[in-house]
């Protein structure tokens, strides 16, 4: 009689999935809620509620009806994670997962709505930039790194009178 030879699975554990998306995701339901929780900084209310309205697809259930969620669920929030980062509204993050269940004949609305949330985010980093060089100006006024029109720092006596213009 044959003996079958033991497979040689390298599954990741469910915060190395979540944290690191990459490849073809398997998809055997294996990591309870608690460890998707744990991983995703999400509260189990909250994944209950992503399945409800249909941002993840119906999670599998054990025999004893517990969530069981594979590394597609994990590489999928991962990515909703990273919409949320950007500002996304739920709604988008909605319309781009319906039209990702549509396949291929998406891409191009798929592209367009994430194209309109790149630019949303580049300018958002614009005016983040335009505050981090407030806040380095006014930081270094109150260094005495700041210099008058001959070069000579701004003294302290300076300071009232400077910020009252500029603030």
């Amino acid at each position: 009689m044959a003996t079958l030879a033991p497979v040689a699975v390298d599954l990741r554990n469910c915060s190395d999935v979540f944290n690191r998306p990459v490849g073809d995701p398997d998809r055997t339901p294996r990591h309870t809620i608690s460890e998707v929780s744990t991983a995703s900084g999400l509260t189990a209310h909250t994944l209950r509620w992503y399945e409800r309205i249909g941002l993840l697809d119906p999670v599998d259930r054990s025999a004893s009806g517990q969530r069981r969620y594979c590394d597609a669920d994990l590489h999928r929030l991962a990515f909703l994670g990273r919409l949320r980062l950007t500002g996304m509204s739920v709604a988008d993050m909605l319309t781009y997962v319906d039209m990702a269940r549509r396949g291929e004949a998406t891409y191009e609305g798929r592209r367009k709505l994430l194209e309109a949330q790149r630019e949303e985010v580049r300018q958002r980093i614009a005016d983040l930039q335009a505050t981090l060089a407030v806040l380095d100006h006014k930081i270094d006024l109150y260094a005495g790194k700041v210099a008058d029109s001959s070069g000579a720092p701004v003294q302290c006596r300076y300071y009232r009178a400077e910020e009252e213009q500029s603030a």
